[in-house]
């Protein structure tokens, strides 16, 4: 959950963007590396508005986050052998099948927990508001923020 949870916060994505994420989606040699924020597990892929779909720049630690991540994914797609179900996504159960909501919110509350957080009040959307929070009180506009986290129109970002 670690290079899961640093995208959320560092970038604010949604968590169904997240879940759908592949690797193809990824560029992290890239000058500067980027994310592709183009699909979600909703119905036929779809992005919840039309702005959603949004390409940005990935901080370091982001980066940092996902090469590890890569490197424990191929250890789990060797220790799986032949049940591991090629699916080409970051964030994937231990046989490479798409994760749940319900799983990542079981996996988060653990964390949530041991991190000495209550687990009923932190849900992983908690950050993505974190990210807009955090985002607003350094100033950043507001439309900005509004076009980082794929919002429709400022209304919504001013609402979060």
């Amino acid at each position: 959950m670690n290079a899961y949870i640093v995208l959320a916060l560092l970038i604010g994505a949604r968590t169904e963007e997240l879940r759908a994420l592949t690797w193809e989606r990824l560029d992290l040699d890239g000058d500067p590396p980027t994310i592709q924020v183009w699909r979600s597990v909703r119905r036929d892929g779809r992005m919840k508005t039309a702005k959603s779909r949004r390409t940005l720049e990935l901080p370091d630690r982001c980066v940092d986050a996902l090469r590890d991540h890569k490197a424990d994914q191929m250890r789990m797609r060797q220790e799986a052998g032949d049940s591991w179900n090629e699916l080409g996504l970051v964030f994937c159960t231990r046989h490479g099948s798409a994760l749940d909501a319900a799983k990542v919110r079981r996996s988060f509350r653990l964390i949530a927990s041991a991190a000495g957080l209550n687990p009923k009040e932190w849900t992983p959307r908690e950050l993505r508001h974190s990210f807009v929070s955090l985002l607003s009180s350094s100033g950043v506009t507001i439309e900005e923020i509004a076009h980082l986290v794929g919002h429709g129109s400022t209304s919504v970002t001013e609402r979060v």
